[in-house]
């Protein structure tokens, strides 16, 4: 995938409002072929309603809305999709092996249900009815239906909610199966260490608008934060203190320092305990990252409306 690589998805200034509510308010977003770009953002950022305006299932109030350069709702378009969202209502009486040869018995070119499953991990559940699945169980099937079609692009929207670590990285291997075929992939997920182990681009809303687009990489450079760890005599409520800190906690004995001047605190640490030990500094990951770009952008919008007040 490269940025030249031909869009299979776009929102261009889409505007979507509930009454007085804008919940999506001039949002640009572009999916490209071969790539996995995560949708990130707090609760009530607009993702959901991104999703929906790409899936046809909403209608922009304003901006432009395309799935494969058409209409989302084109049946043309729709068939070359698979969607797994974070509620489905499947039928609770059918075996997993009927549902996925029903849903793939929709699609032109369908894959083969001993590949869908195994791709799935769902091979052991084929034989047993939906409802006397466990949650992780039913999350499973739902990705198996979505891949089932040989989609072209994968919504994904917060797909690892109720599976185990081990059910999690599974999934994480077929996503990047999926990619390696030359699938595109839009994910909405909680678990930020998700996108930073999948994604090539991130985007990241705050109150319906897209604040930050760019790689892993990039979102973390637009933070300075870094993260220190070691063993220290030194309290908790101490390093507080400290107006180069942003952030301490102690886990066990170890101390977890955040700040944006490592240098100046790593120094302090090594002249206020002679006896400092097992210290490590890193680059703050995606969620401090994210955390920071979505503050910045709440107090900018606070900013703004208290002028036009």
């Amino acid at each position: 995938m490269t940025l030249s690589s031909p869009a299979v998805a776009r929102l261009d200034r889409a505007v979507k409002r509930y009454g007085r509510l804008t919940a999506l308010d001039g949002a640009d977003l572009v999916v490209r072929r071969g790539e996995l770009l995560a949708l990130l953002g707090p609760n009530g950022a607009g993702k959901t309603t991104a999703i929906g305006l790409l899936l046809g299932l909403i209608r922009a109030d304003a901006g432009t809305v395309e799935l494969f350069g058409q209409d989302p709702q084109q049946i043309q378009a729709r068939r070359r999709i698979g969607v797994m969202l974070q509620d489905a209502a499947l039928p609770p009486t059918l075996r997993v092996g009927e549902l996925l040869r029903l849903t793939a018995s929709y699609y032109p070119n369908p894959r083969q249900l001993a590949e869908t499953a195994a791709l799935a991990g769902v091979t052991d559940l084929l034989k047993r009815p939906y409802a006397k699945l466990s949650g992780g169980q039913q999350r499973r099937v739902q990705f198996a239906l979505a891949l089932c079609g040989r989609p072209e692009l994968l919504f994904l929207d917060e797909p690892t909610v109720g599976m185990d670590i081990e059910a999690r990285q599974k999934l994480w291997v077929a996503i990047r199966q999926l990619l390696a075929e030359g699938c595109s992939v839009l994910l909405t997920t909680h678990y930020l260490e998700e996108a930073e182990a999948l994604a090539d681009r991130v985007c990241v809303m705050s109150r319906g608008r897209m604040i930050h687009e760019g790689t892993v990489e990039a979102l973390r450079t637009r933070v300075a934060l870094k993260r220190i760890r070691c063993l220290s005599a030194l309290t908790v409520d101490t390093l507080r203190g400290w107006p180069e800190v942003s952030e301490v906690w102690q886990e066990s004995e170890r101390l977890h320092i955040t700040t944006a001047d490592a240098e100046i605190v790593v120094r302090r640490l090594l002249d206020a305990d002679a006896q400092l030990r097992e210290l490590e500094v890193q680059r703050a990951g995606l969620a401090e990252a994210f955390t920071e770009l979505t503050r910045d952008a709440d107090e900018a919008s606070d900013t703004d409306q208290r002028e036009a007040a």
